[in-house]
């Protein structure tokens, strides 16, 4: 088990560093930069940009830049913003609660909602309910993101009035659990969009995998033992879907992570995905190259432990292990 950790570690680790020079070399080769005469006053003379390039180590080569950066994440310091002059971990570290609060909250509800829908509409095969939950799952397969929150935004925030249209608080300063609760309040509607377009697929999977069970040898002879429908699904179908749904929850991270980039701009919520569209916009590399690298690194350590957990989860992983 040591050794099978230590593999994944060292994986963790060259992937994140794959990904880091990937994304550097891509945000190099972008036209323009943040440096242009035209992006931060007109009036600059082309001495004064040289000279903001020496000061930010732009006028290097872009393997000893690269270098350079990589030797300061690895003192956890990714360099300071163009446009704000702060520090890219302090900035980082400001928004990074309210993204991974989002994922995990949309991420536990695709779990659970996803499993009871598919088992559901396996159970009720070629019924009404099956039908129903089936087209739901098309509609939430095919519904883009930004569509549906902006659908979202006008029913329950302009016509109905139930859910505030944007932010993650109200203008009143809020204190104690009345805080919390008014994020709560504040992140049903985006949340809910994450959800609702990552529901479909894990629920039309599970609805297959649940199909295949109940058509299984061993679930005959369940039944035949007289063992209630209850027991059937605690001891034999949740058994043999959650090793499968977990890996497909690990594969789905990147899209949940990359997703809230856009709800989060659509909804103005303070979070790494507005940080990284703002500085997209503004070309403020040592921002964008942060949350790339904390991002991977966030989606590598989700996958790991969605492995982690597999192993404990299938008794064939156990063994192959060990």
């Amino acid at each position: 088990m040591s050794s099978l950790l230590l593999r994944k570690m060292l994986y963790l680790l060259g992937m994140t560093l794959l990904i880091s020079f990937i994304s550097f070399v891509a945000i190099n080769a972008a036209p323009n930069s943040f440096l242009s005469a035209g992006e931060l006053n007109p009036n600059m003379t082309p001495q004064a940009i040289e000279r903001l390039k020496q000061v930010y180590g732009l006028d290097k080569p872009m393997l000893e830049q690269y270098v350079g950066w990589l030797w300061s994440m690895a003192h956890l310091d990714f360099g300071v913003s163009f446009v704000s002059g702060q520090s890219v971990i302090d900035e980082i570290a400001k928004r990074l609660p309210i993204t991974l609060s989002m994922n995990i909250a949309a991420l536990i509800a695709v779990f659970a909602l996803s499993i009871w829908l598919g088992i559901k509409a396996a159970v009720s095969f070629e019924h009404r309910s099956d039908h129903l939950i089936r087209q739901i799952s098309l509609i939430s397969f095919a519904m883009p993101s930004f569509y549906l929150a902006l659908l979202g935004m006008l029913l329950f925030s302009v016509w109905l009035g139930w859910l505030p249209i944007a932010g993650v608080h109200s203008v009143e300063p809020k204190s104690g659990l009345a805080y919390y609760l008014d994020m709560v309040y504040h992140l049903i509607l985006p949340v809910g969009v994450m959800v609702f377009v990552s529901i479909g697929s894990m629920t039309l999977y599970i609805r297959s995998l649940t199909l295949e069970i109940l058509k299984s040898d061993y679930l005959f002879f369940a039944r035949a033992r007289g063992l209630s429908e209850r027991t059937i699904l605690r001891r034999y179908i949740l058994p043999n879907l959650l090793p499968p749904v977990v890996t497909l929850l690990g594969l789905s991270l990147p899209g949940l992570i990359g997703g809230s980039v856009i709800l989060e701009a659509i909804f103005g919520i303070e979070g790494m995905g507005q940080l990284f569209y703002l500085s997209a916009l503004s070309r403020d590399y040592p921002v964008i190259m942060g949350i790339l690298t904390v991002g991977a690194l966030l989606t590598l350590l989700g996958n790991m432990s969605a492995d982690l957990l597999l192993m404990r989860l299938s008794p064939f992983m156990k063994r192959s292990v060990s």
